[in-house]
């Protein structure tokens, strides 16, 4: 029954969450090289802290559920390397050189555990103080919405070079109900788009000028 939704006692319609259904689902050794499964790990290890911070900091139920699942991935990518190891391992020579990659895949889940622990500060009485704390960062997470009347409408992420021209990472896009998780560069940004923006006060400005469509462009 997984990945339907059920009715509560009070008839209201409950949707099971995506990391429950991914949690739930079997799993199935899949064959994959090491450099895939590396990648992704590598991937989701430096998006999860950033949408982890976000979640408590804008207190918003949606990034944490994205948080949850991707922090089952990495738990099931660990699995698929570790089976891969075994399976490849013949001899001492081959175990050592695996026990390097099993190490850096260990130190990636580490990093999902962590960011599946700073979610859980959402139902935490500490929470309001993270503000503060994120405040005396050198690096901060906004979130700027786009106006109609920018020039950043219909533009592709890299073509408007936003890293280079501000140092201000795009980490993720809110579009009416949906959300967009680290948008590659031919991502194109839309008029009243949400964005989560990670980077500096100074950058910041920049580009919330330009997107609000108070600067031409961003050079």
């Amino acid at each position: 029954m997984a990945g339907k939704k059920r009715r509560s006692i009070f008839g209201r319609v409950q949707r099971t969450p995506k990391w429950k259904k991914e949690e739930f689902s079997e799993i199935e050794y899949e064959p994959t090289s090491v450099k895939e499964l590396l990648t992704e790990m590598k991937d989701i290890s430096e998006l999860i802290i950033d949408l982890a911070y976000s979640a408590v900091l804008f207190d918003n139920e949606e990034i944490a559920e994205e948080v949850k699942y991707l922090e089952v991935r990495m738990d099931k990518l660990n699995y698929d390397i570790r089976m891969m190891a075994m399976m490849a391992a013949r001899t001492k020579e081959d175990a050592e050189q695996l026990a390097g990659i099993l190490q850096v895949a260990e130190a990636a889940e580490s990093i999902s555990n962590a960011a599946g622990d700073i979610v859980m500060m959402l139902t935490d009485k500490t929470r309001p103080i993270l503000p503060e704390i994120l405040s005396k960062a050198d690096e901060k997470l906004f979130r700027i919405k786009v106006s109609k009347n920018s020039k950043a409408c219909e533009q592709k992420i890299g073509d408007l070079k936003v890293e280079s021209e501000t140092g201000m990472r795009i980490i993720a896009i809110r579009r009416e109900n949906c959300w967009i998780y680290n948008p590659r560069s031919d991502s194109n940004i839309k008029a009243d788009d949400w964005l989560i923006i990670r980077g500096t006060d100074e950058g910041h400005d920049d580009l919330n000028k330009f997107l609000k469509g108070e600067l031409e462009d961003l050079e």
